[in-house]
């Protein structure tokens, strides 16, 4: 069997050469077909690159007209046309392999990047509008390691899909109603500071964390407490304004904690939606009356269920209630009454969830099904982070924040810095590359792996210089850059002769760079962040074999040397792109 990535390449009328070439070998592919009296629309794979540039299975082909795939692959390699693009056919099993012009595809590729820059790999602008939605976190506390994963998933796709040529918006979807936000609203009223223990972080978040935890514990072990907590709930559930406002004014501080350790990595917010919006403007009261109305409607002592057996679940969660028996909604009626809102202000919508979200997920898309909303959003759920060992040893025996885990980053980070460049840059210098180099390695140790598997985060995989890992990939852009910074602000790469580019590694690196736009393509049509970091880890390892393969600055052919040093700054260039997108910077000494 073939080995291939299977990717469909559509990237609309974009000039990237790729693109040119796949437009090239498509068209060649229906005008045989066409011949041949096949109604078939065909679609390229991405072999493994010793078998060629792009593949046209027949299997699929074979089955609707009852030939061997062998076969019908030999008929059409046999009438298909050499042109521009196409430079050699070879039949393999049943695939049909092209072979595109090598030297075309090195001088159009590096030309499309010098003329793009920091915009080659975006596609076309789309007149569609998405909202993804991520983080969304309860506003009782600082963010945990073990949700980490959300806000770095959906900053990482809020990039990926502009570049992508999407109108964007980030938004947080803000619980100022329920459970947490009510017994850290009556922590901060009625507990004495002088009894909260002091945090090391000076940050409003871990400040009043300390309220809500000793008011948790009280409310667990105080029915009178719980019964003033349950008091709380029930009036902003209500909508009275006066408990609203005293709940705002309890979560803001926290919501500002969370967003300075947002920003250190990177991430910022388009826009806060709260959930008490939903209650004010009636639109909850719309849900539940339209709910009301479902033939799957039942009552249990007073509280609204929809009976969901039918749509496949059972057991206990088979009745989903949008309201209690005292006539209150719950967060999932208002969880819908907000998707209704979203879907009026955006083509496309995006929901970062955690694993434990998936039912209650589903409870809403078939309750928006049932109120035939047209825009339902796609979730991408995670799997948690989990520390090597358990907890950090730093901090054992209590839960580990966000702010533990960048700190630790940092100092890690430091630690590889001062040991490596420790003679050469300043203390100024190493504190500035290691917070680089830590904050990059947390997203991308986090952002390399498929949201569904879980992570073990590991110090020696996400601070690793020599495999895939942000240092690693850092490294190389820094490397290119101190290449380009020996040839006097590169006045030596002045009109060079792309065609003296012939070594096997050269064009690999090429080749590689030249599949950007693909790869942003089909991490935004498959919602997989994952791909542009696995991307970048070949870019960085087809670089180091190309400047072990091929003197650079020691060339003494002029030509020759003014053509690497071309492909050194595209390489920089497509790798500063690339970890724009992971929200990762790009340092130029390390």
């Amino acid at each position: 069997m073939q080995n291939s990535l299977n990717i469909t390449i559509v990237l609309g009328d974009m000039d990237y050469p790729l693109t040119e070439a796949r437009k090239e070998i498509k068209t060649n592919l229906k005008n045989v077909l066409i011949q041949l009296e096949y109604k078939f629309e065909p679609k390229l794979e991405i072999p493994s690159e010793e078998l060629g540039d792009f593949s046209f299975p027949c299997f699929t082909l074979a089955s609707l007209i009852r030939k061997s795939p062998k076969d019908i692959a030999e008929e059409i390699a046999t009438r298909i046309k050499k042109g521009k693009w196409i430079n050699k056919v070879k039949t393999i099993g049943g695939y049909v392999n092209f072979f595109i012009d090598k030297q075309i595809l090195i001088t159009s590729t590096l030309k499309s990047i010098y003329n793009k820059k920091e915009d080659y790999g975006n596609l076309k602008k789309i007149n569609e509008k998405v909202i993804i939605e991520h983080t969304s976190a309860n506003p009782n506390g600082p963010l945990h390691v073990g949700r980490a994963r959300n806000p770095i998933i959906g900053d990482t796709l809020v990039r990926i899909f502009k570049a992508a040529g999407f109108d964007v918006e980030s938004q947080f979807y803000l619980d100022d109603m329920g459970k947490q936000v009510a017994i850290l609203t009556w922590g901060l009223g009625n507990l004495n500071s002088k009894d909260i223990p002091i945090s090391k972080y000076n940050k409003s978040d871990h400040k009043s964390v300390g309220f809500y935890q000793i008011a948790n514990k009280l409310m667990k072990d105080d029915e009178k407490i719980s019964k003033e907590i349950s008091n709380i709930i029930k009036k902003s559930e209500n909508g009275e304004l006066k408990t609203l406002k005293l709940a705002h004014k309890a979560y803001t501080p926290v919501l500002k904690g969370i967003n300075k350790s947002l920003q250190r990595i990177n991430i910022t917010i388009d826009r806060y939606i709260p959930e008490s919006d939903f209650v004010k403007n009636k639109s909850v009261e719309f849900v539940v009356e339209k709910l009301k109305k479902s033939k799957y409607c039942g009552n249990e002592n007073g509280g609204l269920y929809l009976d969901l057996e039918s749509f496949g679940i059972h057991g206990r969660n088979t009745k989903f209630f949008f309201t209690r028996s005292d006539g209150t909604t719950l967060y999932a009626t208002r969880d819908i009454a907000y998707h209704i809102w979203k879907g009026k202000h955006a083509d496309k919508l995006i929901n970062v969830l955690g694993e434990d979200h998936k039912l209650e997920s589903k409870q809403v898309e078939i309750a928006l099904n049932l109120l035939d909303v047209k825009s339902i959003p796609k979730p991408i759920f995670y799997a948690f982070v989990s520390m090597a060992g358990g907890k950090m040893s730093t901090r054992h025996g209590r839960v580990v924040y966000l702010d533990d885990l960048i700190e630790e980053c940092v100092k890690r980070a430091y630690e590889e810095v001062k040991t490596r460049k420790g003679l050469e840059f300043s203390e100024a210098k190493m504190k500035e590359i290691s917070e680089i180099i830590g904050i990059g390695a947390l997203r991308y140790n986090i952002i390399k792996v498929q949201p569904e598997k879980d992570i073990v985060f590991k110090w020696e995989d996400a601070l690793n210089f020599e495999g895939n890992a942000a240092p690693f990939i850092q490294y190389a852009h820094a490397r290119a850059c101190g290449i380009l910074s020996k040839m006097e602000k590169n006045k030596g790469i002045k009109d060079p002769d792309l065609f003296s580019l012939k070594h096997d590694s050269e064009f690999n690196l090429v080749k590689k760079l030249a599949e950007f736009p693909i790869i942003i393509d089909d991490a935004s049509k498959g919602f997989k962040p994952h791909i542009i970091a696995t991307f970048l880890f070949d870019i960085a390892s087809r670089f180091n074999q190309f400047y072990r393969d091929c003197h650079v600055i020691s060339e003494k052919n002029i030509e020759l040397k003014k053509a690497r040093l071309s492909l050194v700054n595209s390489t920089r260039i497509v790798l500063k792109n690339g970890l724009y997108l992971l929200g990762i910077m790009a340092p130029e000494e390390m």
